[in-house]
Parts: structure tokens; sequence; C-alpha cells
């Protein structure tokens, strides 16, 4: 027993170098050959996702309530122009750390369809509490013509949805460590990792090459962040890459909302079972004491 978990740890201690070796490797190639092999093969992205320190990783992980407030506020200032969030209600808020009211006064600020009146016609009013975000245009086909004939994703599920293949060993090691932040590290280098083409690539018209897309070499999306364009009160760095990271946790949050009760609940029916099994053993113990093998 003691040499299966000695070399389960040395595996994946081997996983963890290797798989860093890996990603240094890759950012080390450069862009231009990387960008003509993943063309070559029609694979991608042409990078992988960097790995960012999430304060909701690993087993113990938990939700920055700060953070998670600033992320709303990206999304509300920048993203939700484009991007609706149809599966999350106003009223889940609180757990953010708002009040009623607070709550309240924030759906206020959007309209919602509602209806029919009694004249058997829809009206729009302002939205309460029990109210999901509203989308920003009427229907997929009027998002897919305001945006260069691709339809902006809805943003509910998008940090669960959202993730690129880590492959080996990297997956061994995700085993120990309880990886499952891809959906997150995935939309916060696709929004930091825009840049100019290199020489000799050709991208389509009206597309942005971005290195970090998992679907082509670029996309219809032009950047949507830059460093002062959404103030926060807190103090906190006003930066394209902070913007990134705090809307990459907030979707992080829209698509698991209970993953800090999930862990918790885990964490217990692990410390049971290893009590259980502990039981289990000094019953044997008792049992078979005084009988002959």
């Amino acid at each position: 027993m003691k040499k299966l978990v000695t070399s389960l740890l040395s595996l994946a201690f081997a996983a963890g170098i290797l798989g860093g070796t890996a990603y240094a490797a890759e950012e080390e190639h450069g862009v231009k050959e990387a960008t003509e092999h993943a063309v070559a093969n029609a694979h991608f992205p042409i990078f992988k996702p960097k790995n960012i320190d999430w304060s909701f990783a690993g087993p113990f992980g938990h939700y920055d309530k700060g953070q998670l407030q600033r992320g709303l506020k990206v999304y509300t200032e920048v993203c939700s122009a484009c991007h609706s969030m149809n599966l999350v209600s106003f009223r889940t808020l609180e757990d953010l750390g708002y009040s009623d009211a607070q709550v309240k006064t924030f759906a206020a600020n959007y309209e919602v369809q509602d209806g029919p009146n009694g004249d058997g016609e829809m009206f729009t009013r302002k939205a309460v509490a029990s109210d999901h975000f509203p989308s920003p245009f009427p229907n997929e086909e009027a998002a897919a013509a305001a945006n260069n004939g691709a339809a902006p994703p809805d943003f509910s599920l998008l940090a669960k949805a959202r993730g690129v293949e880590r492959g080996f060993p990297l997956f061994i090691l995700d085993i120990f460590t309880q990886y499952q932040e891809g959906g997150p590290d995935y939309i916060h280098s696709l929004l930091t990792g825009y840049q100019e083409p290199p020489e000799g690539v050709t991208v389509p018209e009206g597309t942005h090459f971005n290195p970090y897309f998992n679907a082509a070499m670029s996309l219809a999306m032009a950047p949507p962040l830059s460093d002062d364009q959404v103030t926060y009160d807190d103090g906190t760095p006003q930066t394209v890459d902070q913007y990134a990271q705090d809307v990459s946790a907030f979707l992080m949050w829209t698509a698991e909302p209970h993953l800090e009760e999930r862990k918790r609940t885990g964490f217990m029916v692990l410390v049971f079972l290893v009590i259980f099994t502990g039981l289990l053993y000094l019953t044997k113990k008792s049992i078979y004491a005084n009988k002959k093998h």
C-alpha cells in the first residue's frame, strides 16, 4: 500500500514538472510557427490557457466576494452590451454580499418584457429581484446581425462550458489537485491574449487574432477591455489583466454558485469515510482477536 501511494505521488510530481516544462516550451515557441502548425493541423487553441491562482481553486477554495463584486461591475459596464445571462436572477446577487435593498435597486436599472396585459399585449417594466438578467438583443438572429454574423454566447454557464483539454501528463496531476478552473483560465487568457497577427499570417476580415481562442486563430469579438475602462472603488488596479481575472471569477460563480457548499459537503463526506473505515477496522480486530487464523 505504501509503495502504491509513493508511486502515485511520484507520478503526480513528475506530471507537474513535465506539465510546467511543456507550458514554458509552448510560450517560447514562436507565435508564427505555432500558428502555422495549428492551422495546418486544424488544432486550436494555438497556445494553452495560462494557469491563474484562483481563490476558489483546490479542495478548500472559496470565492472572494470583493472580486466577484468587481467582476459584476465589469460585466455590467462592458460585457452586458453584447452578452446575455439568462439563467441568473438578480436575487442571487445577495450571495455576493449585497443587501435586499441594493439588489432591488440594481434590478430596477433594467427593463424586462412582461405580459400579456388585459388587452393581450406584451409590455416592458422595470425588473425586480426575481427577474433574470435580460438579453441585450430581442433574439439570437438580431444578436448575430449586430456582431458580424456571430451571436455572442450567453454568460450564465460559460465558465463551465468553456475549457481546453490539458492532455498528458497534466490530467494525472489534476486528479490530486482537483483542477477545475479550465473555464476561468481560458476566459482570462482569451481576454488578455489579443495581439497583432505575426508577419505573413492573414486573418479573415472583421476578425481579430488571438492565439488562445479555441476554435480558430481569430474571432469576431474585438478586444473588449482596456486599462482604466471600469472604475473600481476599492483601489484595485484598473488594468486589463485585473478586469479579466475579476470577470472570469464572476462567471465561475454564475456557473457554479454552490461551489463552496459542494466542497464543504465533500470534505465532510471524506472525514466520515475515514472515521467509518477506522471503526470497521477496529470492529474487525475486536471480532477476530481471539480466533485462530
